[in-house]
């Protein structure tokens, strides 16, 4: 499935979480998901525990992570040393 179709997968509805990115219109966060898989879960557990969810969902997660991590840019603090 390409990005554009996996990036449907995820909506925004601001009655849930405040507008944060849920996973088709259901009460269950991308930033959610994303943490269950930094704190170790494999994506088999986390199907495990919501039946409803679907691999694709997932891999939607994570490719909506990577477009936005794509778009961050930092400036370097300088910080000049007294004379």
């Amino acid at each position: 499935m390409d990005e554009t179709r996996l990036l449907q997968r995820i909506t925004v509805n601001p009655g849930i979480f405040g507008g944060k990115p849920i996973i088709r219109g259901r009460r269950l966060a991308v930033e959610h998901v994303l943490a269950m898989l930094a704190a170790g879960d494999t994506p088999e557990v986390i199907l495990q525990g919501y039946p409803w969810l679907e691999p694709e969902d997932i891999q939607a997660c994570l490719v909506y992570a990577r477009r936005a991590v794509g778009r961050e840019r930092i400036e370097p603090l300088v910080i000049e040393a007294a004379p």
